[in-house]
């Protein structure tokens, strides 16, 4: 319990960051939603286009095709894993790179169930391509979860190197 009283503060840093991601990902959205049709968009660069894309699947529009009872499924496996991560902050609130990960997580993972209660479907729009091969679209909230992603590996590499 002790240790729950001493992280408390960096808990709602983490909760706060998640909210962040949360906001800044919704707000892309209704940029997009507002101001492109469905496939449309604009080039930015030579290799990076914004356009309007809808996912009804996971990533790489993993069932996307499913027929629709895949919105219901990644909708509650984001939720709980919302449900986990919030748990696994409390307990360790105080390790920083872990709680940014986590808090990164949380942000992506609950914009992307807003947009799958709200749409039906997740909206992306970051294309990036080269030699016309194009990476699959994503948005703010992916962004997120990759850093997050990235992070606990990064967490756990250097948790095993100090333990050497």
């Amino acid at each position: 319990m002790a240790r729950w009283q001493h992280n408390t503060p960096r808990y709602w840093i983490w909760l706060g960051l998640a909210l962040i991601v949360i906001l800044a990902d919704q707000f892309t959205k209704v940029l997009i939603v507002g101001n492109y049709a469905l496939g449309e968009g604009f080039a930015v660069t030579s290799f990076f286009n914004i356009v309007r894309v809808h996912n009804t699947g996971a990533a790489f529009s993993f069932l996307a095709a499913a027929g629709g009872w895949q919105r219901w499924l990644f909708t509650g496996l984001g939720l709980a894993a919302a449900g986990v991560i919030v748990w696994m902050l409390k307990q360790h609130a105080g390790q920083t790179l872990f709680g940014f990960a986590l808090g990164c997580i949380l942000g992506g993972a609950l914009g992307n169930v807003i947009d799958r209660m709200i749409h039906s479907y997740v909206v992306d729009f970051l294309d990036f391509y080269y030699a016309g091969v194009h990476f699959p679209a994503f948005n703010v909230a992916d962004s997120a979860i990759t850093l997050g992603a990235a992070c606990l590996i990064l967490d756990e590499v250097l948790r095993v190197r100090r333990g050497r």
